[in-house]
C-alpha cells in the first residue's frame, strides 16, 4: 500500500510538470514570438541604417542675400532646423526617431601642388577629444579653417596652422585661403570614414604616372567655411538631415498587417510635418523657403524603411510558419505525453476501482473522485506555468506590446490546455470502468479502427490541402490551420506506420523461427502484434522529430541559401553597378589595389519580334558579357561555357546579333526596336537553363528575374548600342586579395536618393547575411522549443515504457522459469522495442524532410533568401542525429534498467492468476 501511495504521488508531481510546461508554453507562446519579431526587426532596421541613416531631408540654397558680412548665422540656422526637424516626429514615434547627423558635402577644390581637396561639413564629425592636435575648424572671418587626419597630415605634409591656397576645381571660381588647424585620428569604426573615406586616407589617381602624388582628399570645415566659398562659386549647395530609427524593445507593434498599416501612415505624415515647420513660403530669388539668410528650396524627404519593412513582413510570415509548427509539436508532445501519464494512473488503480465498481460504486462517482484528487496537482502546475511564461523579458504578459485582450486570450489558452490535462484523466478512468469495459477492449474493433484511421488520413490530407490553397494568415496572430497541420500529418503518419511497420517485422519473425532459440521470435512477434497499442509512443516519437528535422531543415536553408543570394547580388568577389553611367569610376575601381580580372555585365530591355511570321517573342532581358574574359576570371561560369560553346565568344563580323535564347529554335530570327533603330539577332542555340542562375548575371538581372524571356549575347556584338541604352550595366572585379577600404575610398556608401553607382562586396553581403536577425530568431525559437519537445518526449517514452512494462515483465518471467538466462531477457526487451523505435525515426525524419513540400506555397523560402530561383534545401545533421540517438539511448537504458529489476524481482512478483492485461 505505501508504494501504492508513494506512486501515485509521483505520477501527480509528473501531471503537475506535464501541465506547467504546457501552459506555460502557450501562454509565452505568443508573447515569445512577438518578441522575436520585434528584436529581428529592430536587428534588420539597424543593419538597413548601419550604412547610412533610415531616414533623409534634403534642402538647396543659394548664397545668402543678407549680412553677407563676415559673422555667419549658418551653424546656428542648421541647429535650429535639426531640432525643429527631430521634433516633427510623429508622436508614435517620438524619442524613437532621432537625429543622426548634418551635413554639406562641397565639390571638389584644388591646391597649390594640384590635389583634389573634397570638402564637408559634418555634425557628426569626430569632437576635440578624437584630435591628436589642434582643434575643430570654427567660423573664422574670411578664411577657411580646415582639419585633416592624421594619415591624409603625413601623405601631405601638412603642419598645424599652415595655409594653403583653395582653387578652382568642380566647385568654379574658388580662391580661398585656408588654414590647417587641426589633425583628427580616424582609427575607430565611425559611420563617416565609411561613407567618407577620403577623410580618413587620401588616394592617387589610378590613371597613374611616373610620379606617386597624392592626387583626392578630404577635410572637414565650418559651416563659416562652407558660407565662404558659396559666396565666392555663388553654386547651389545641399544641406542633408539623417535621422536614424531605434524602435528597441517597442519594434514588435509594427509587426503584422496593421502594424505595417500604421507605420506607412507614420512615415507618409511624416514629411508633411518637417515641410510645415521648416518652411514659411518667404520668397528669397525664387526660391519659396529660407534656411536662414539662404534661399532654399522645400525640404525632400528619402527613406527606405517602409521598403525594408514590407520585405521583413514577407520573411516573417514564412518564419512563423516553421516557429508554430515548432509550438504545435511543443503542445502535441506534451498533451500526448499526459496521455501517457494519465493512462499509467488508470493501471495502477486498475484492481481498486474494479473492486469499488464490484461494491456497487458507480463509473462517474469513481471518476469524479479522480477528478478532485489530481484537480490540486493541475491548479499547481498551471499557476508554475503562467508564472515561469512572466519571467522571459518581454514575455510577462505574454508580450509587453501585446494589448490586454491578447494577453487574456494567451491565459484563457493555457487554462484550456490545462483543463483537458485535468479532464483526461477521469475520462479514462471512466472509460476503464464502465460496464462491460476493460482497459484495452479486445473485441472485435477492426472496422472502427479502419474508419477512425481513414478518418485521419482525410482529414490530415484535407488540411494540407487547405493550407497550400489558403497560405498562411500573414500576420503576427495565431493560426489555428497552421498550428493543427503538423500534429493531423503525425497522425496521419502513424497511421501509415501501425498499418505497415509490422509486415516486414511479421516476416522477420517468421525467418527467425529457423534459428536456434525463440528469443527473436517471440520478440518480434509480440512487438508486431503490440503495434496498434505502441499508437501513442509512435506519435511522440514522430511528432518530436519531424519537427526538429523539419526546423533543422528550414533553418540551414535559409543560412546557406542567404549566403548563395548575396553571391547573387554581388556576382563575383565585388561589382560596380551603373558602370556604363560612370565610366570614369569604374575606370578607377578596375585599377584599385587586389584587382586581378574585371568583366562587363550588361542588360537591354527588348521586346523581340519574329522574324518570320511577326509574332512576339516577349519581354526579354538582352544581356550581354565578354564570355573569354569571364572563362578567364570564373573558370565555372555557365554563361561563359555557353557562349564559347556556342561559338559566339569575340564578336563576329555579321551585321546581326548572335544570341542564345531560352525560348527559341537554333536558326529563328527575332528584331528589335531600340530608340527608333530596328535591329536583328539571330539565335544561335538555346540558352543552358545553368546560366540563369549563374551569379556572374545577378547583378544586372537582380530585380528582374521575373521577366518572361533571357538572351544572351557577347558584347562585342552589342558595341553598337549607345552605354546609355542599356537598362543595367556592372562591372564584376575579380581578386582574392581585394581591399574593401581601397574600394569604399573609390566609391563611398551613400545615403537612401542619391543616384550614384552601388559598390557592392561580397564579403560585406555574406557578413550581412549572417548576422540577420530574423534567421536568428527562427533558430533560437526552433532549438527552444525543439529542446522543450525532446524533454517531454523523453518522460512520454518513460511513462509509455512503464505503462508497458508489466507485459514485458511477465512474458519474461515466463520464460525464464523455462530456464532463459538474463542476457537473453535483456536481448527480448530490446528486440520488442527496437522496431517501434526504428518505425518512429524512418517516419520522423521522413515527414520532416518531406514538409516544406507538403506545405508548398504555404512555406516559400525564397523570401527569405531571394536570389533567381528557391534555394536548396540543406538538411541539419545535428536536428536529426541528437533525437533519434537520445530515443534509441533512451530505450537501451530502460532495457537495463528492466533486466536489472527483473533480477531483483521474483517471478511471483510478475507472474500473477487472473490477470488478463499482457
Amino acid at each position: 500500500m505505501r508504494r501504492l501511495v508513494q506512486g501515485e504521488f509521483a505520477l501527480l508531481g509528473c501531471l503537475a510538470v506535464l501541465v506547467a510546461v504546457l501552459s506555460g508554453v502557450v501562454v509565452a507562446g505568443p508573447g515569445v514570438l512577438e518578441r522575436s519579431s520585434g528584436d529581428a526587426l529592430a536587428v534588420r532596421l539597424e543593419q538597413e541604417q548601419r550604412d547610412a541613416p533610415g531616414i533623409t531631408h534634403r534642402m538647396r540654397f543659394d548664397p545668402e542675400v543678407e549680412r553677407p558680412g563676415e559673422k555667419s548665422a549658418l551653424g546656428a540656422d542648421l541647429g535650429r532646423f535639426s531640432t525643429l526637424i527631430e521634433n516633427a516626429a510623429p508622436a508614435a514615434l517620438r524619442g524613437d526617431l532621432v537625429r543622426d547627423s548634418t551635413r554639406i558635402a562641397l565639390p571638389g577644390v584644388r591646391t597649390g601642388d594640384g590635389t583634389t581637396l573634397s570638402l564637408l561639413y559634418a555634425s557628426d564629425a569626430p569632437p576635440a577629444a578624437a584630435y591628436a592636435a589642434g582643434r575643430p575648424p570654427r567660423a573664422r572671418g574670411g578664411v577657411v579653417e580646415i582639419a585633416v587626419s592624421t594619415r591624409t597630415r603625413d601623405a601631405l605634409k601638412l603642419r598645424l596652422g599652415q595655409e594653403l591656397r583653395l582653387g578652382p576645381g568642380a566647385l568654379e571660381n574658388v580662391d580661398a585661403p585656408a588654414r590647417v588647424v587641426g589633425f583628427f585620428a580616424a582609427e575607430d569604426g565611425r559611420r563617416l570614414w565609411r561613407e567618407q573615406p577620403l577623410l580618413a586616407r587620401t588616394a592617387r589617381d589610378p590613371r597613374g604616372g611616373a610620379d606617386d602624388t597624392v592626387r583626392y582628399a578630404g577635410a572637414l570645415i565650418a559651416p563659416r567655411g562652407v558660407e565662404v566659398l558659396q559666396n565666392q562659386s555663388r553654386a547651389e549647395l545641399t544641406v542633408v538631415w539623417g535621422m536614424r530609427l531605434d524602435l528597441g524593445a517597442d519594434a514588435a507593434r509594427f509587426v503584422g498587417d496593421q502594424g505595417q498599416r500604421d507605420f506607412e501612415r507614420l512615415m507618409f505624415r511624416y514629411p508633411e510635418s518637417v515641410q510645415g515647420v521648416t518652411c514659411d513660403f518667404g520668397t528669397y530669388g525664387g526660391m519659396a523657403c529660407a534656411l536662414g539668410s539662404h534661399p532654399a528650396t522645400e525640404v525632400e524627404t528619402a527613406t527606405q524603411l517602409p521598403d525594408t519593412l514590407d520585405e521583413f513582413q514577407r520573411q516573417w510570415r514564412q518564419g512563423s510558419v516553421v516557429i508554430s509548427f515548432a509550438l504545435a509539436s511543443v503542445t502535441a508532445v506534451g498533451l500526448a505525453a499526459v496521455v501517457v501519464a494519465s493512462l499509467l494512473f488508470v493501471r495502477r488503480r486498475l484492481d481498486v476501482h474494479r473492486l469499488q465498481r464490484a461494491r456497487g460504486a458507480s463509473a462517474s462517482g469513481i471518476a469524479l473522485g479522480r477528478a478532485l484528487w489530481t484537480a490540486p496537482a493541475v491548479v499547481l502546475g498551471f499557476v508554475a506555468g503562467c508564472a515561469g511564461a512572466s519571467l522571459p523579458p518581454g514575455a510577462a504578459s505574454p508580450s509587453a506590446a501585446a494589448s490586454t485582450a491578447s494577453a487574456s486570450a494567451a491565459y484563457g489558452r493555457g487554462a484550456l490546455v490545462a483543463l483537458c490535462a485535468w479532464l483526461l484523466l477521469p475520462l479514462l478512468t471512466w472509460w476503464a470502468v464502465r460496464d462491460r469495459a476493460l482497459l484495452r477492449d479486445r473485441g472485435s474493433g477492426g472496422g472502427r479502427r479502419a474508419v477512425a484511421e481513414a478518418g485521419v488520413l482525410v482529414v490530415a490530407a484535407g488540411g494540407v490541402l487547405a493550407l497550400r490553397a489558403r497560405g498562411t494568415t500573414g500576420g503576427s496572430g495565431d493560426d489555428p490551420l497552421l498550428a493543427a497541420v503538423p500534429v493531423l500529418l503525425g497522425l496521419a503518419t502513424v497511421v501509415v506506420l501501425v498499418r505497415l511497420y509490422p509486415l516486414p517485422v511479421r516476416l522477420v519473425a517468421r525467418w527467425s523461427a529457423r534459428w536456434r532459440g525463440a528469443v527473436v521470435l517471440i520478440a518480434l512477434s509480440r512487438a508486431a502484434k503490440e503495434a496498434p497499442a505502441r499508437a501513442l509512443a509512435l506519435l511522440v516519437l514522430v511528432v518530436t522529430l519531424a519537427g526538429a528535422v523539419f526546423g533543422g531543415l528550414v533553418t540551414g536553408t535559409l543560412t546557406e541559401g542567404r549566403r548563395d543570394a548575396a553571391a547573387w547580388r554581388v556576382g563575383a568577389d565585388a561589382s560596380f553597378l551603373g558602370a556604363g553611367r560612370d565610366p570614369e569610376t569604374a575606370e578607377r575601381l578596375a585599377r584599385a589595389r587586389g584587382v586581378r580580372e574585371t568583366v562587363t555585365v550588361r542588360q537591354l530591355r527588348v521586346d523581340p519580334m519574329s522574324g518570320t511570321d511577326g509574332g512576339r517573342y516577349g519581354i526579354a532581358g538582352l544581356i550581354g558579357v565578354d564570355g573569354m574574359k569571364l572563362r578567364s576570371a570564373a573558370g565555372s561560369s555557365p554563361a561563359a561555357r555557353a557562349l564559347i560553346g556556342a561559338g559566339i565568344s569575340g564578336g563576329g563580323d555579321s551585321r546581326d546579333i548572335r544570341v542564345l535564347a531560352d525560348a527559341a529554335d537554333a536558326g529563328d530570327a527575332l528584331t528589335i526596336t531600340v530608340h527608333g533603330k530596328e535591329r536583328r539577332l539571330r539565335v544561335v542555340g538555346p540558352l543552358p537553363d545553368a546560366v540563369k542562375s549563374d551569379p556572374a548575371l545577378g547583378p544586372v538581372r537582380d530585380g528582374t528575374e521575373g521577366r518572361e524571356r533571357l538572351l544572351l549575347a557577347d558584347n562585342r556584338d552589342l558595341e553598337a548600342f549607345e552605354a546609355s541604352e542599356f537598362e543595367e550595366s556592372a562591372l564584376l572585379l575579380y581578386g582574392p586579395r581585394l581591399d574593401p577600404d581601397r574600394l569604399r575610398s573609390v566609391v563611398p556608401r551613400s545615403a537612401p536618393g542619391i543616384g550614384v553607382g552601388e559598390l557592392r562586396i561580397r564579403a560585406e553581403e555574406q557578413a550581412e547575411a549572417d548576422e540577420d536577425g530574423l534567421i536568428a530568431a527562427v533558430t533560437a525559437a526552433h532549438t527552444a522549443c525543439t529542446a522543450v519537445a525532446v524533454l517531454l518526449a523523453l518522460l512520454a517514452l518513460v511513462l509509455e515504457l512503464l505503462l508497458s512494462a508489466p507485459a514485458r515483465g511477465s512474458t519474461a518471467a515466463r520464460l525464464r522459469t523455462l530456464g532463459l538466462g538474463g542476457r537473453a531477457v535483456a536481448g527480448l526487451h530490446l528486440l520488442q522495442l527496437l522496431p517501434l523505435v526504428l518505425a518512429a525515426v524512418a517516419g520522423g525524419v521522413t515527414l520532416g524532410l518531406t514538409l516544406p513540400e507538403l506545405l508548398g506555397p504555404a512555406l516559400d523560402l525564397r523570401e527569405f533568401t531571394g536570389g533567381p530561383a528557391a534555394p536548396a534545401l540543406r538538411t541539419d545533421a545535428l536536428f536529426t542525429a541528437v533525437p533519434a540517438a537520445g530515443a534509441i539511448a533512451l530505450v537501451a537504458a530502460a532495457v537495463g534498467v528492466e533486466t536489472w529489476l527483473g533480477r531483483r524481482r521474483g517471478l511471483g512478483a510478475v507472474l500473477r492468476l487472473g490477470r488478463n492485461d499482457d
